[in-house]
C-alpha cells in the first residue's frame, strides 16, 4: 500500500521531509521498512504544500512515475519552504490504473488528502455503491478511478455539511464498514488522521510529523492506536483513542 506523511510547523524545505532523512519518503518508495501490503511504492507520488500568506489553497505536484525516477522534486525540493506539507508515494491496488489523476495527495479547495489501505470489494460492486453515495457536486469532481479519491469526496460531502475533518473521516469509515482505511487530511494549519488497519506514527518537536512509518531511527515516534483519530497543529497533538468502530 502507500506511504504518506503530513507536516505542520515552522517552514521547512520540502527536501528535508521528502528526501533528507535516512528513511525518507523517497527511500520508502523502493524500500519501505514497515509496509504490511505490497513491496514497493512505484505507482506514482505527489506532494502538496501551502503558503498561507499568498492563498489558502495548496500547490500540488503529482506524477504517475516512481518518486525515484522524477528529477523535478530534486530540482525544486530544496528551494520551496512550507509550514504545512502532505506527501505520499503509491502502491496501486489491482486493478486500479497507474496514472497521474490517481496519484496522491488529492486536493479540493484548501484541503489535501491521502489514504493508505484498500476498500474491500471495490471492483465487485462496492465502488459503484460508494460512488452513488456521493452528492452530484462531489461525483462530478472525481478525476480518477481510485477508492482513495472516492473516500476523499465522501469526506468532503460531510465537511460541506458542517462536519469537522475528524468527524468527516470517522463517518466515512462507518459508511464503508470495513477494510484498511487509514487516512490523512491537511488544511494548511491542522493535520487530521484516522487509523484503521494501517499504522500512523506521530513525532513532536519543532513542528509535528504524522507518517505511515518513521523516516529515521531517532527517539520520539509514537504509534497512534488503531481505531483512533489524531489531530495535529504546529503546537499540539491530540489523539482520541478508540473512537472509530472497527
Amino acid at each position: 500500500m502507500c506511504r504518506m506523511l503530513a507536516y505542520v510547523g515552522p517552514p521547512l524545505a520540502l527536501d528535508s521531509l521528502l528526501a533528507g532523512p535516512a528513511h525518507s519518503l523517497l527511500r520508502q518508495s523502493w524500500a519501505p521498512r514497515r509496509q504490511t501490503h505490497g513491496v514497493v511504492n512505484a505507482d506514482g507520488f505527489g506532494v502538496g504544500w501551502y503558503d498561507l500568506a499568498v492563498r489558502p489553497e495548496p500547490a500540488l505536484y503529482r506524477s504517475a512515475r516512481p518518486m525515484w525516477a522524477d528529477r523535478n522534486v530534486a530540482s525544486f525540493g530544496g528551494l520551496i519552504r512550507s509550514s504545512a506539507v502532505l506527501a505520499a508515494v503509491r502502491s496501486a491496488t489491482p486493478p486500479l490504473p497507474v496514472e497521474e489523476t490517481n496519484s496522491p495527495p488529492f486536493a479540493d479547495g484548501r484541503l489535501l488528502f491521502a489514504h493508505n489501505g484498500a476498500v474491500p470489494g471495490w471492483a465487485d460492486g462496492v465502488g459503484a455503491t460508494l460512488r452513488r453515495a456521493l452528492s452530484d457536486r462531489r461525483l462530478a469532481s472525481l478525476e480518477g478511478a481510485t477508492d482513495s479519491e472516492v473516500l476523499f469526496r465522501l469526506a468532503m460531502d460531510r465537511i460541506d455539511g458542517g462536519a469537522s475533518a475528524a468527524a468527516a473521516l470517522a463517518s466515512v469509515v462507518s459508511l464503508v464498514g470495513g477494510g484498511r482505511l487509514t487516512m490523512l487530511m491537511l488544511d494548511g494549519v491542522q493535520a487530521t488522521g484516522v487509523v484503521v488497519g494501517e499504522p500512523l506514527y506521530v513525532r513532536r518537536g519543532a513542528g509535528v510529523v504524522v507518517a505511515s512509518e518513521p523516516y529515521d531511527d531517532e527517539d520520539g515516534w509514537e504509534p497512534v492506536p488503531d481505531g483512533s483519530i489524531v489531530e495535529a497543529t504546529a503546537e499540539s497533538v491530540s489523539v482520541s483513542v478508540s473512537v472509530v468502530s472497527l
